[in-house]
């Protein structure tokens, strides 16, 4: 899991840096098409073939629609606000999926989980402060892409077993690429071809971006849950780490802050959560 944060928050540097210099429908379609052809490459094993009608489920295609708003919204926040800020904001993630799992899938919330909910929302309050001079709208934009991961997150659930970690990256690429296309065709701005650094850019962030997802699938799947998943916030710590030394970012008090809630509420639901299995 720590591998896995490691690698997103490096996967998120790389497509900052690439962002810098093609417009962002490119970045979105050249990344997803390169991490479809990885993960089509992905030896089978005597699985289910890549194109099996599972795909085309109802739980694929409303997880396919939460992966198109997270991916996009999120890659924009990315190209267009701090880094540090955007990883912090993107760890509220859990504490919306507990939120989410509590109306959709009428799981038990006690009002321990609860408190931890409201919380974190609190805490990426004080990250956003939105009563603050400089508060920025396009902060919004990680709000969105977060909405968009748990809601992801949650449709993965529903998803047929036959599909594993193969289908899922490259089902998951696709929509990148599909919402590069159409966020391409809005924007207006033409495609370019992308010079050396650039295009080293987009494949470190499809390498690092199809291991990182490799290292999640491998911790969720062989490793305790419960004991696991903590292991998330590191990516708040390489995150924040990336921005201040490769793009000359600056931590401030408010964000330190928040970033200690949003972490102390999703810390605080792993703990119930296992204390009730206990």
């Amino acid at each position: 899991m720590v591998a896995a944060m490691a690698a997103f928050a490096l996967e998120d540097a790389f497509v900052k840096a690439a962002a810098r210099h093609l417009p962002i429908g490119e970045v979105l379609m050249l990344f997803g098409l390169g991490g479809m052809l990885v993960f089509a490459a992905f030896p089978n094993r005597g699985g289910a073939p890549l194109f099996h009608r599972a795909a085309v489920s109802a739980p694929m295609l409303v997880r396919a629609a939460f992966e198109f708003v997270g991916r996009l919204f999120y890659v924009l926040a990315v190209a267009l606000t701090p880094l540090s800020s955007a990883t912090a904001i993107l760890q509220a993630t859990p504490v919306l999926v507990v939120l989410g799992a509590s109306v959709y899938f009428r799981e038990r919330v006690g009002w321990r989980r609860w408190t931890a909910v409201v919380v974190g929302l609190l805490g990426v309050l004080v990250v956003l402060r939105p009563a603050a001079s400089d508060f920025s709208v396009l902060s919004l934009l990680t709000l969105i892409g977060m909405v968009g991961f748990a809601g992801r997150d949650l449709a993965s659930r529903a998803v047929p077993k036959v599909l594993g970690t193969r289908h899922l990256g490259f089902y998951g690429f696709l929509t990148v690429v599909l919402a590069g296309a159409l966020y391409g065709a809005w924007d207006g701005r033409a495609f370019v071809q992308p010079a050396a650094g650039p295009a080293a850019a987009l494949a470190g962030a499809v390498a690092i971006g199809v291991l990182a997802y490799a290292c999640l699938m491998k911790a969720m799947r062989t490793g305790d849950v419960s004991t696991v998943t903590p292991f998330r916030y590191t990516r708040l710590l390489f995150g924040v780490a990336l921005g201040v030394a490769v793009f000359d970012e600056r931590i401030d008090g408010p964000m330190l802050a928040g970033c200690a809630i949003i972490v102390g509420a999703g810390l605080a639901i792993a703990w119930d959560g296992r204390r009730r299995r206990a």
